[in-house]
This record gives C-alpha cells, structure tokens and sequence, in this order.
C-alpha cells in the first residue's frame, strides 16, 4: 500500500520572480547613514512603500528598511536582527503610537510614519534575562486553516513578494554540504525533538526519546540509554535524508541558536550532519480573515537557495503548529508536541513511528503528491503487511 495522495490537487507554491520594477527601484535607492532618519521609499507593480526607519536603543542608532505592507511584527523581525533583542522582548515608543506599536497583527502603512521622527525600542538580549519558564506565558495554540484560506494566503502576490524579499535578504548559512540524490527533512525543534519549557539540570534530558529502553536494575545505564537514543531518530533517517532544522519566532533561544543546537551535542554526533539551521529571522508574516496575522515557515526560501538540491517534491517538514506549512501545506506534517517531558518521556513513541513513516517513503518520487495526515494509518496498515508475510 501507498501513503494515499492528497484529496487536494494543489501543490506548494515556489517562489516567485522578484518584481521588476521593485527591483530597478531597490537598485536607484542610495543607501542610508546608520544615523540617518530619511525614508527611502521604492515603488513596486503594487504599490509597495519601502522605508528605512531609525531605530535607537541602548545609546546606538540602527537602521532597518521594512516595506509598508509589512506588520509591526515583522518590524520588531528586523529590530531583532539588527539588535539581537527577540521581538518577544520589545517594546516600541513613538510619538502617539505607543499604544498601535503594540498590536503585532497592524500594517505599518496604516501608521503615520514620519521620516524626521526616530522610533526608541526598549528590550533586553536573552543572554541578560533569566526567566523562570514556569512563569513565562505559554504559546498560543495552533489553529484549523480551510483548505480555501490556506490556497488564498499561499497564492496572494502579497506574501509571494515577502517571501522573495526573505529569499533575497536571508542567506541561509550550511553548516555542512547539501547531498545529492537525498530528500530533504525540515525539522521543527520546539516541542518537535526538544520540550523548551520544562526545566532539567542537564538539557538533554528534555529531548525527545525515539526509543525509551526500561533497565530498572540499572538506573544510571537507563538514564544514558535514554538521552542518546533520541539521536537515533536523526541517525535511521540520515541515511536517506539531508537535515535541516527551523527555529520559530516564540523560540527563547534567539540568535545563538547554533550555539544552543551545538550543547544538545546536535551538531557534533559523527554519525549524521545537519545541513543548515534556520531561526525565526527566515519565517514571513501573513495575514488570515478569520485568524488575523501570525507567522509561517516557507519552504520557498530553501527552495530558491538550493534548487538544485530540494524542491517541493522531495522535502518534508514536520512541525507541532499546522499554520507554519500554509505557505506550502502538501509538504508539512504535523507532529504530536512532546510537553512536560518529564511525565511523557517513557511513552512517547511519535519519532519511532516516524522513523517507520520516512523510511518507507524515501524512495517515492514526489512528497507532494501524498496525504502526510494519513501517515500513522499507512505506517499501522504496512506494518500489519510485514507481519503476515
């Protein structure tokens, strides 16, 4: 039996040309003094307003060019990048806007922007804070996307222009060469392989387990067994699939995601290589009807930087929040979220069923074409089809 094919004829959207004329505007515009607070607005076939805005924070100035269809989310984006304080973290002050400032979901060009007027951003970088998880308030819950909203957000020429600006603006960096002839695997880390919330003296005890082995004669030997073997989830896979890992906007880990990556022991096991990682600098922002603004994963952005290498027919993602995929929705699974690891260590089994799932289906020609809702019917139905052989 076959993973059965999507009941939707639609296939995931590839990134679009950049637009011309935004282009031969982008190229004309001179480029701003850091301490400048001139707006430089470039016209797109839309009718894009591109500004450069001023930003002053912790006595420097800094500047960042966003585009008037843009979010105050994807402001503090690129606040973040410049100054490496999460958007979590900031605070806004603009002359009497304060108040507009702090709805995430606004359009900047809804704003009176004025160019002789510098914004203050107050915040403080992750490495300074020490928050007790406990505390902190939890992620908001994922949420059902109509199949006709996902293909209007997918198709809008809006996010296709954010998603061009992010493939031209965001270089993703390989930590090792992508391989040919393999698909590609885009893993989520956040309650995907890793329960950030919970609190453990050592991290890797919040990992998520691909198999739980009981030794109750030997404590200290079922506590190594136990954090090593989520590793061979990535191990079985690497085989067949380059890996890659993405990092979500809410994430506490900031922009020293490898550094965090590499204490897990990720990044150093001899036995696979993760391709790349990439933080919540690569997600665009879109906008819903029903569920207003929030933040999604394009695969797009891998697509056009390694197109020789992965297409939407040969990759897939796995991510605990469904909205991250609707940019492309025939190549995300969702994944059951691994919570309170401590309580759910020992029966978790999710990343051992997918094992199964992903090594079936690595010879198949093309991910897009299958139903990845119906992975745990297929892998139930073929592992019946073993036995009676």
């Amino acid at each position: 039996m076959e993973p059965s094919p999507s009941s939707s004829s639609s296939s995931s959207t590839t990134p679009s040309e950049p637009l011309a004329a935004a282009s031969e505007a982008a190229a004309a515009a001179p480029t701003p003094a850091a301490s400048a607070a001139e707006a430089v607005v470039a016209v797109a076939e839309e009718g894009v307003e591109e500004m450069t805005l001023t930003v002053r924070w912790s006595g420097r100035e800094y500047t960042v060019r966003v585009c008037g269809d843009d979010s105050v989310a994807e402001l503090k984006r690129r606040i973040c990048e410049a100054t490496s304080v999460l958007p979590k973290r900031q605070k806004l002050l603009y002359p009497k806007l304060a108040a507009k400032l702090n709805d995430d979901s606004l359009l900047l060009s809804h704003l009176n922007l004025k160019a002789s007027v510098k914004m203050t951003m107050i915040g403080t970088v992750e490495d300074d804070i020490i928050v007790d998880q406990a505390d902190s308030p939890e992620i908001i819950d994922d949420f059902e996307l109509g199949q006709d909203e996902v293909v209007d957000i997918k198709d809008k020429g809006v996010n296709k222009q954010k998603l061009q600006r992010r493939i031209d603006q965001y270089k993703i960096k390989l930590l090792n060469p992508c391989r040919e002839g393999k698909k590609l695997l885009v893993l989520d880390i956040d309650y995907t392989l890793f329960d950030h919330r919970s609190s453990a003296e050592n991290p890797l005890e919040l990992m998520r387990p691909c198999k739980f082995i009981i030794l109750m004669h030997k404590k200290l030997l079922l506590f190594v067994i136990s954090v090593l073997l989520p590793y061979k989830f990535l191990l079985q896979i690497f085989t067949s699939f380059s890996l890659l890992f993405t990092q979500s906007m809410i994430s506490s880990y900031g922009p020293q995601l490898e550094l965090k990556m590499g204490q897990l022991g990720v990044l150093s096991n001899p036995s696979y290589k993760i391709t790349a990682l990439l933080d919540h600098l690569a997600m665009i922002t879109v906008q819903s009807d029903r569920h207003g603004t929030f933040d999604c994963k394009p695969l797009g952005l891998i697509w056009a930087q390694f197109s020789e290498f992965y297409n939407s027919k040969n990759t897939i993602m796995f991510d605990d929040l469904r909205r991250n995929f609707v940019m492309n929705p025939q190549n995300g699974l969702v994944i059951r979220p691994f919570k309170k690891a401590h309580l759910n260590r020992s029966s978790d089994r999710e990343l051992v069923k997918l094992t199964q799932y992903l090594l079936t289906i690595a010879d198949l020609p093309d991910f897009s074409q299958l139903d990845h809702s119906r992975w745990e019917i297929f892998t139930e139905d073929n592992t019946k089809r073993r036995r009676h052989r």
